[in-house]
């Protein structure tokens, strides 16, 4: 049965406490089941992305893969709306649905390292910090994102951007196999033996294809100590600097990962008095290569200009993975919109400077990420990952405490999105996408000439369509 068109009163019958259906899921669970009302539902419900105010009809907190194959057998047969839940950390709020079932894998926090096959055991539910704490212990790591809350199944669904990604690839490069929850309710491994066109869909195609209940992923030497790259320049030498960025990265080692990002310095120490609060443009990267050559290699984007600040320096690999969270707190209201630019042309750099003059408070970044390096000598249908010639990738992030403003900030975001449309090569990166508007024209364009094996794929695991709460991939060959 497909699911997504029951109305309301035919769910508070399949989910009323007490009744034949309620009852089967509730003995069929390890884990608890939580609805309005009950201790915990408030609190369950709450995703990162304070914006995202949804009320499911149920939780399924599944402690493992048996209780994921019931939920959704459960929710299948009664055509009950489904959303997965990973680490919860999506901007677009995909990890909730209204009136539906949620299956919640944030119990499912496990992490096991293999060293013998340089590889790392992932649970669905695990945030980074929790795989960086496991693989550091042996001075290892796999390429994940920047904030250590994040969740690992819905940064490497849909590729995986990070501190490591131009010397080690995309997460999903570096996905190699993974434990699926089909549609039907049956558990199956894809890896290159088996399943390998669902493996290769995995590889950044997102979550349409079934609910994932682990990962494995390659492991890399990194640390215990990284260089970090932290240097604060003033707003009004953005232009300057990002036109240096411009020439210095494309031919930058691997080992290090860059970005330029519009903000406002931090208040106190160490930043100087006077420039407290005030718009910066401010040098992020990581060197994961020998700390004997970070200084030198890091130099030239350390004397663009002349800093209010430079912190840079070496630190452990899991302070840097840490570094930014207090700047993205859980409750905040978090809009985002991400294009791949093909150029950066004078006309770019001085687009880029004015959308950073407009942010609307202080938290609200405007980002430019420097890809290449490893992301770029993967073939672009090797994986369900497309933009691998992208050589920037350019993000407009609105980010706010007071609930007032969402109006004002969406705007923002939209408005100078659209206005950079003109300098894209197609499509967003879907980790920094607002709340995917743009329907399957935006899908056609992020997944370039894989969208139709996307497609195929998707009808094949998913022919009824039950995993639609996410990047809604129709069923079946484009066009058809």
């Amino acid at each position: 049965m497909a699911t997504g068109a029951l109305d309301a009163e035919r769910i508070e019958e399949i989910t009323k406490p007490g009744s034949g259906d309620f009852e089967e899921l509730r003995t069929s669970l390890r884990g608890a089941i939580l609805q309005p009302g009950d201790e915990g539902y408030e609190a369950a419900r709450r995703i990162w992305n304070g914006m995202i105010d949804r009320r499911p009809a149920v939780i399924a907190r599944c402690t493992g893969p048996a209780d994921v194959m019931a939920a959704v057998r459960f929710a299948r047969g009664r055509g009950l709306p489904i959303a997965v839940r990973g680490g919860g950390h999506n901007v677009s709020g995909n990890a909730v649905c209204e009136g539906g079932l949620v299956i919640d894998l944030s119990p499912m926090r496990g992490v096991r390292v293999d060293r013998g096959r340089m590889v790392v055991r992932v649970a669905g539910g695990a945030l980074l910090g929790d795989v960086d704490h496991e693989t550091q212990a042996f001075g290892l790591a796999t390429p994940l994102g920047a904030v250590s809350a994040t969740g690992v199944g819905g940064l490497s669904l849909h590729g995986g951007l990070g501190f490591l990604t131009r010397k080690y690839g995309l997460t999903a490069d570096n996905l190699v196999s993974a434990d699926v929850v089909t549609a039907d309710g049956e558990l199956i491994t894809a890896d290159e033996n088996h399943h390998p066109d669902l493996l290769w869909a995995l590889r950044g195609g997102g979550g349409n294809f079934g609910v994932v209940t682990s990962f494995e992923f390659r492991l890399h030497p990194v640390g215990p100590e990284v260089w970090m790259l932290l240097t604060f320049y003033p707003a009004a030498e953005g232009r300057k600097v990002v036109e240096f960025f411009r020439s210095f990265m494309p031919q930058a080692p691997d080992e290090l990962m860059a970005l330029a990002i519009y903000w406002n310095a931090p208040e106190g120490e160490p930043i100087p008095e006077e420039h407290r609060g005030a718009p910066v443009i401010v040098i992020v990267g990581c060197w994961c290569g020998p700390l004997a050559e970070a200084e030198r290699a890091t130099r030239p984007l350390r004397e663009i200009a002349a800093p209010i600040a430079d912190l840079s320096g070496p630190m452990p690999f899991v302070a840097a993975q840490r570094l930014f969270d207090a700047d993205y707190p859980s409750g905040g209201r978090y809009y985002w919109k991400s294009l791949y630019l093909r150029e950066l042309s004078d006309e770019a750099v001085q687009f880029i400077h004015e959308v950073a003059t407009e942010r609307p408070t202080p938290f609200s970044t405007v980002e430019l990420w420097a890809l290449g390096g490893a992301v770029s000598r993967v073939r672009p249908e090797a994986t369900a990952f497309f933009h691998r010639d992208a050589p920037w990738l350019f993000t407009i992030e609105a980010n706010a405490l007071d609930p007032a403003t969402d109006e004002a900030n969406i705007a923002w975001v939209r408005r100078r999105y659209d206005d950079a449309r003109r300098f894209a090569s197609g499509g967003t990166y879907f980790n920094f996408a607002g709340f995917l508007e743009g329907g399957e024209e935006l899908l056609a364009q992020s997944f370039g000439t894989n969208y139709p094996l996307i497609r195929e794929i998707k009808a094949k695991y998913d022919p009824e369509n039950v995993f639609h709460h996410n990047l809604r991939v129709p069923v079946g060959k484009k066009g058809a």
